[in-house]
């Protein structure tokens, strides 16, 4: 058994190197075969396998060209023997854009377990940072 901090953070990596390419099997390559992801907006996608089914489409299509930017893992802990938790900030950029605009960055919560001798996401939480100030402007959009 080998969990160190160093394969933790390495995590986040290659999940931006899968969405970057539009490619959802490696998006999706470190959950496990059970893993939650609970996207921004609440949908809770179960397994693996449902996981790559939702977000091949959406990277053909509406997210197509996107990429993630500004990654940083700013936080990474042992929990217990086998247990992790990672923090992972990331701004979104689509097709053509060179900056992501202040509503496009997310904050990932990552509860890892160490199985089949590496790491793996048991769940990972993806929260979109929104000022209150956006977040009313939204919700005054909304309502009009």
């Amino acid at each position: 058994m080998n969990p160190s901090l160093g394969t933790l953070r390495a995590v986040p990596a290659r999940m931006i190197e899968g969405w970057n390419r539009g490619d959802a099997a490696a998006f999706a390559a470190d959950f496990a075969q059970d893993a939650e992801l609970i996207d921004f907006d609440g949908t809770v996608h179960k397994g693996r396998d449902t996981v790559i089914a939702f977000q091949q489409p959406v990277f053909d299509t509406v997210l197509k060209g996107s990429r993630l930017v500004r990654s940083e893992v700013e936080f990474t802990r042992l929990v217990a023997p086998g247990c992790a938790v990672v923090h992972h900030r990331f701004g979104m950029i689509m097709a053509g854009e060179e900056e992501p605009p202040p509503t496009r960055y997310f904050l990932q919560l990552f509860a890892m377990v160490w199985q089949n001798d590496r790491w793996e996401i048991a769940t990972l939480q993806n929260t979109r940072l929104v000022s209150l100030e956006s977040a009313m402007a939204l919700d005054a959009q909304a309502t009009t």
